[in-house]
């Protein structure tokens, strides 16, 4: 087991005081077998508003945040200490009949996965099957967690990282064609890759540990879940080529990319200037030290 602490914090800055509409936060990681947070804190400015917290369809923890007052500044800080026990992420079975690809969902879990099936470019599937057909083809026998494995190691190998500030999600065609893309951008990908053969697929949203996040210059992270009969739904980071484990933090999941931003919300008030935004997120191994109250 490892004791982690994860610190997020996203400011806005304005030029003058605006008005803020309700804000909707995914910023507490998702409790379960694997992962249990042991302690949290949110911070918010300015300080007269109003949380509520509820599960949404997908089971993720949602606060939806209501203001009462202007400002110039509208700041979150979450911080929060967890137990991660995934320290073995290949330690799991395939059922028999899904250990070779293609194989069939189970009739009622095929019901529940149907949304996680579904491409969400259809216009890319050219490119996507193109891109596929090295792997596998229609009519061909493999090991399922092996062509997912090589699919999900090649990617980094072909898509270059780069840091995207714009909102949303390339498409799979424009990240091919482009060799570059984010880690959402990546994720995207694969998940169009796996749909496209009948896998269920969903985003997920984020930390990561690493070195980066440990000196307090992280961001957050996006890899995919692909649902395997008997194993349930294991994690892929496209980002890195490998299969995620204590160093992941899911905190929420979606059949849409686009659907799970850590912040959102709005704001009324005539500017010149946009907001301006500051991200700092800190993930730390605290394994070994005095847990904090």
């Amino acid at each position: 087991m490892q004791l982690l602490k994860i610190s997020h914090l996203t400011r806005y800055s304005y030029e003058r005081e605006v008005e803020f509409l309700p804000h909707r936060l995914l910023i507490r990681p998702r409790d379960g077998h694997d992962v249990r947070v042991t302690a949290s804190k949110l911070v918010i400015t300015p300080g007269k508003h109003r949380i509520r917290w509820h599960r949404d369809v997908d089971d993720n923890s949602v606060a939806e945040v209501r203001f009462f007052e202007p400002a110039r500044e509208l700041s979150f800080l979450s911080e929060v200490i967890i137990e991660h026990y995934d320290e073995k992420p290949l330690d799991f079975l395939i059922a028999e009949p899904a250990v070779n690809f293609p194989f069939q969902y189970d009739q009622i879990e095929a019901v529940m996965l149907l949304p996680y099936q579904r491409s969400l470019f259809p216009e890319d599937r050219k490119q996507v099957r193109a891109w596929l057909s090295q792997f596998w083809q229609p009519g061909q026998k493999t090991e399922t967690f092996v062509l997912l494995d090589k699919i999900n190691s090649a990617i980094p190998e072909l898509i270059k990282y780069r840091m995207r500030e714009e909102p949303g999600v390339q498409s799979p065609a424009t990240t091919l064609k482009q060799q570059s893309g984010s880690c959402r951008d990546m994720a995207t990908l694969f998940i169009e890759i796996c749909r496209e053969i009948g896998l269920a697929a969903r985003f997920i949203s984020g930390y990561q540990h690493a070195p980066v996040s440990e000196a307090g210059e992280g961001s957050t992270h996006a890899w995919s879940e692909i649902y395997l009969p008997g194993a349930g739904w294991k994690g892929f980071d496209s980002t890195t080529g490998k299969i995620t484990g204590t160093k992941h933090i899911s905190v929420a999941v979606s059949y849409h990319p686009e659907a799970v931003p850590p912040v959102s919300g709005a704001f009324l008030g005539k500017l010149e200037q946009p907001p301006v935004m500051d991200v700092k997120i800190r993930v730390t191994n605290i394994t070994g030290q005095t847990k904090q109250k």
